[in-house]
């Protein structure tokens, strides 16, 4: 039996305008995208809530938390799936990145305990159909861990890998460019010594200078080698885009400077920003905030990166007048631009021939708020 579902009186964002009609979804693809109403079997009347393409996420941290809540807790990986999952559907989100961490940092060294359990849980999750969102991985490499290599090459042909980034969070450039105010965040949250806090921050830059280069270049060559879309985490000059061109690397993610923004565009690399800067209005490291891109057109694409449901809320917020996006903009920025950034333009947006992924989203007292939620044409929230 043909499945078909079909939606009426909905304010329906398609990639360059909102249009009042409905759409028609057969077998889980778009069929028809009509003006005025719809009458067919199984028609949803939306009573003009939006109707927007499910939100594509190429960076989220959340699983990570679900699995480590606390320091020294670590969950049973397929109920951190699980919970992780439903927020992210609950956000409006259908198609996740999952990004896991590939090496640690001298902050987090047990994150390497965690990588090979994820993948294969949210393998069997998939394989098993127990998932709501379509879930891929995202590879993040920190470059300053020596075993970096052996742990990236154990899992970069697995299939579900679509991205891969670099990172080098060593103090004093990048994320952490400012040394004193890094100083001041670790003896808050750590309540390190001194004594011990400088040694850290030694080892660590040390380990950029000596490893940092070649650890790059291998990640950035062997996903090259596989057509696997990879970023360049945290540019902060002119010299990191440099450098990331170099690679071959088609995305800047999270820049830091409006420098780096803009060398960006001119080398035509995505900018990817995350949704958490814009819900607070600036970032929580003191860097340059998404808004002020947008509002200089240098902002391409938005992650979660540690909030799912941030993503919704600021691509509404991007429609603010000091900012000045339209909608139908501002939600490319959160499905078409990020699916289209990584080859896969099945998705992203609602025009006939793509993935039914759709998320109903109504308006209340200025914030938007995900009602309902179609993968593939099936209601997952």
């Amino acid at each position: 039996m043909t499945h078909e579902v079909s939606f009426t009186n909905a304010n329906v964002v398609l990639p360059n305008e909102i249009v009042s009609g409905g759409v028609c979804l057969k077998e889980g693809m778009i069929s028809d995208i009509s003006a005025g109403s719809v009458s067919a079997p199984s028609t949803i009347d939306l009573q003009g809530d939006y109707l927007l393409p499910g939100i594509v996420d190429l960076h989220t941290d959340n699983l990570e938390k679900h699995v480590s809540p606390r320091p020294g807790v670590r969950w049973d990986v397929k109920l951190a799936l699980m919970a992780h999952d439903a927020l992210v559907v609950a956000g409006g989100v259908t198609t996740v990145f999952d990004a896991l961490c590939v090496g640690s940092t001298i902050r987090k060294p047990e994150r390497n305990k965690y990588l090979e359990p994820n993948i294969a849980g949210i393998k069997s999750a998939k394989e098993r159909q127990l998932l709501r969102a379509d879930h891929f991985l995202h590879l993040r490499c920190e470059i300053t861990d020596k075993g970096v290599l052996p742990l990236f090459s154990q899992f970069v042909d697995d299939p579900l890998v679509k991205l891969i980034s670099i990172m080098d969070h060593a103090p004093g450039h990048r994320q952490a460019a400012d040394l004193k105010k890094f100083r001041e965040d670790q003896y808050a949250d750590y309540g390190l010594s001194s004594e011990n806090l400088e040694q850290q921050i030694d080892e660590w830059r040390a380990a950029s200078e000596e490893l940092g280069p070649k650890h790059r270049t291998h990640i950035a060559e062997s996903a090259s080698a596989r057509s696997i879309a990879c970023a360049s985490h945290d540019d902060e000059t002119d010299a990191h885009i440099e450098e990331a061109i170099d690679l071959g690397i088609s995305i800047s993610e999270f820049p830091t400077t409006m420098t780096a923004a803009k060398a960006a565009r001119k080398a035509g690399l995505s900018i990817l920003m995350g949704g958490p800067n814009v819900v607070r209005g600036g970032s929580h490291s003191g860097n340059i905030a998404a808004g002020e891109l947008a509002r200089e057109g240098l902002l391409d694409i938005l992650a979660s990166d540690y909030i799912p449901s941030s993503l919704l809320q600021a691509a509404f917020l991007l429609t603010a007048e000091h900012i000045g996006l339209n909608l139908p903009t501002a939600v490319r920025i959160i499905s078409a631009n990020p699916a289209a950034a990584l080859g896969m333009n099945d998705r992203g947006a609602v025009e006939v021939g793509r993935r039914g992924d759709l998320v109903r989203v109504t308006v209340s007292e200025g914030t938007p708020v995900v009602r309902e939620v179609w993968s593939e044409g099936r209601k997952v929230f």
